[in-house]
């Protein structure tokens, strides 16, 4: 029986990692982020269950007052244009009192529920055309998607408790409504008032529990969405670090540019400290600086090289194992000598000092 062996490169375009922070950043810019609609919709009725609980009464007051600019005009029995311009006019005003400032808090509720959801985030990346919104294939497969089968299920349960929560508190007093034609006007409105607000806070209630049920499916949703396969994690760390292998070619050419520039600035040494094989650090001090500096170093093949070009211009070669190795680990090219190497390298120099006053 031959043996079986499996492609694991079958397995390479599935999904299965989890997003990364550029994935999500990249999404955000886009307007995808993972939000509940249901958050919006209990925010609004909130905000206007607040908003009758404290202005109900000046609401029922603009309503009479409605209703008596009615009554006087068929009262009055005069019927022309202006009269019937200046209700008009009167009627509007009234019912603006009434509806404007509900439909503000509305939009501020709408607003506020947005951000605390995802913060602030303006894009017109939805806005913009794009060919795939009008091909009929997509098309028809977002109709029979997941994502829209749940939000058909979510709106039917939604209008269904809505419509079950109405009927249970109008039902309980339905023993009022034949009483409701023999009440006073102010009272017939605030019995509506008061039948409206029984609703509105217990749909409030049943939205809260719904939102909340959405908003976890919501994240848990955009999160199995935005998984990516182990192929685009790979692309997008390339994209973002560069390509491995142009990485270390630029990497490679970087050193050979610093060695270059380091060996013309060699000449300009006063002494080489070497190791003496495997370590070689060029020193120069110039006078009016702190301290000398350090302008080549090497090990192995470059430490070579150093000592053949310090050879080629007469610089001298001084043998210090500790130090050689000291500077080289410690001290960048271009950097002063720090503190506790004064002493040492002050003695180097002083040496090649001496040696070439001599030689002089």
């Amino acid at each position: 029986m031959k043996p079986y062996y499996l492609n694991l490169q079958l397995f390479a375009g599935e999904k299965t990692e989890q997003p990364t922070p550029k994935k999500l950043l990249d999404a955000r810019k886009k307007g995808q982020v993972a939000k509940s609609t249901e958050i919006n919709s209990a925010m609004i009725l909130l905000v206007t269950l607040i908003f009758l609980r404290f202005f109900m009464g000046d609401m029922v007051r603009n309503m009479e007052t409605i209703f008596v600019t009615f009554f006087q005009f068929e009262s009055d029995g005069t019927l022309n244009i202006d009269a019937i311009q200046n209700i008009y006019i009167t009627v509007l005003m009234w019912l603006a009192r009434i509806v404007l400032p509900i439909m503000v808090l509305s939009m501020l509720g709408g607003l506020l529920s947005n951000y605390l959801q995802v913060g602030f985030l303006f894009t017109t990346d939805p806005l913009k055309p794009k060919l795939e919104k009008i091909n009929p294939i997509k098309g028809f497969k977002k109709i029979f998607s997941k994502k829209t089968l749940m939000e058909l299920f979510k709106s039917i349960f939604k209008i269904s408790g809505i419509i079950y929560i109405s009927y249970y508190i109008i039902r309980d007093r339905a023993g009022f409504f034949p009483e409701f034609m023999d009440m006073d006007l102010r009272i017939s409105l605030v019995f509506i008032g008061d039948l409206i607000f029984a609703i509105i806070w217990r749909v409030l209630i049943f939205l809260l529990i719904l939102a909340v049920i959405d908003l976890v499916f919501q994240r848990y949703d955009f999160k199995e969405n935005q998984k990516m396969s182990k192929q685009e994690i790979k692309d997008e760390y390339k994209n973002i670090e560069g390509d491995p292998l142009i990485k270390s070619k630029i990497k490679e050419k970087q050193k050979q540019m610093a060695m270059g520039r380091m060996m013309e600035d060699l000449p300009e040494a006063d002494v080489v400290i070497t190791n003496p094989t495997h370590f070689a650090v060029a020193i120069k001090y110039e006078s009016g600086e702190s301290a000398p500096k350090v302008i080549a170093k090497g090990q192995d093949l470059v430490a070579q090289r150093i000592k053949e070009k310090a050879k080629e211009n007469e610089i001298i070669l001084y043998e210090d194992k500790v130090l050689a190795r000291a500077l080289y680990y410690n001290v960048e090219i271009g950097h002063q000598i720090p503190e506790d190497m004064f002493q040492a390298v002050a003695e180097v120099l002083a040496y090649v000092y001496k040696l070439k006053n001599k030689i002089i």
